[in-house]
């Protein structure tokens, strides 16, 4: 039996506070709204009771920001997708922000298992005067307990990922697990079966200095990371800045995201960074 999980999330202020709107249907869901570091910042864990995807089931996710706003979204653990016959197992999520909104968009990694046939697709539409910052972290496989993506075990195995600022940056792209020469070659994954992005995007042009400066903040912290971590950055247009890591495993590559995030909070925003409790437990 496949699952249907919709999610809508309506962030709005209140006073000084941003208060949400949520309704679901399905094994989706939001637990309560939490303020650690001050009522403007609303913290938000999203839970998936399965506990992993398979073929047929589909996570919707509809995510609204109105002005001012300011919403952080991560999960309580890793999104699973698990092997698949013939069936497509998808999620998508659409986040609209107006004007002054931010959004911080923060899951938790995503695991590729064996044989899975699925689909993770993003679209951020931000209009002028909205921002984000925003990461995703693929693990092909189980890199910590040895396991390999180009396993033959995988041959029938593919995974697409999306993620779009319509006019600003459009990424799209299929991992098969038998295209060997994209996953080992060194001008593709070059054997490393990790693959994180984390970006800073906005609704409308950023000048350069800005945009040197988020870019200088994220290369310093990947000079301190792990020497078998790979990580390079760049700004494809001027409303976006994002870096690229390649690792072994998840820890260090969400370790030196999780950096990057802090610093491009103090520098864009001012914020100094406040860690979900659920990522220390």
């Amino acid at each position: 039996m496949s699952w249907h999980g919709q999610l809508n999330l309506n962030y709005r202020i209140d006073g000084d506070r941003t208060i949400a709107l949520d309704r679901h249907h399905g094994p989706l869901r939001v637990l309560q709204r939490l303020y650690p570091e001050s009522e403007r910042v609303c913290h938000h864990v999203l839970v998936h009771p399965p506990g992993g995807i398979v073929g047929g089931d589909v996570l919707d996710i509809d995510l609204r920001m109105q002005p001012g706003s300011h919403a952080l979204l991560t999960t309580p653990g890793a999104t699973r997708f698990y092997k698949s016959e013939r069936a497509e197992a998808r999620q998508q999520l659409l986040a609209r922000l107006d004007d002054g909104a931010r959004l911080e968009w923060l899951p938790l990694e995503a695991i590729a298992y064996r044989g899975c046939q699925a689909v993770n697709a993003m679209r951020f539409e931000l209009a002028p005067g909205a921002e984000m910052i925003g990461w995703d972290v693929l693990a092909l496989g189980l890199p910590a307990a040895g396991e390999s993506f180009a396993d033959p075990a995988f041959a029938h195995g593919r995974y697409t990922q999306e993620i779009e600022l319509p006019g600003a940056w459009l990424e799209r792209g299929t991992v098969r697990a038998n295209d060997h020469a994209l996953l080992d070659s060194p001008l593709g994954w070059a054997g490393k079966r990790v693959m994180a992005t984390v970006w800073f995007a906005a609704g409308q042009p950023m000048d350069r200095a800005r945009r040197q400066a988020l870019l200088d903040a994220a290369r310093h912290e990947a000079k301190a990371s792990s020497p078998n971590l790979s990580a390079g950055c760049t700004s494809p247009g001027e409303q976006v800045v994002l870096m690229r890591v390649l690792a072994d495993r998840v820890e260090p590559a969400m370790a030196l995201l999780t950096r990057v995030w802090a610093s491009w909070r103090k520098e864009a925003w001012a914020l100094a960074p406040c860690p979900p409790r659920v990522w220390r437990t």
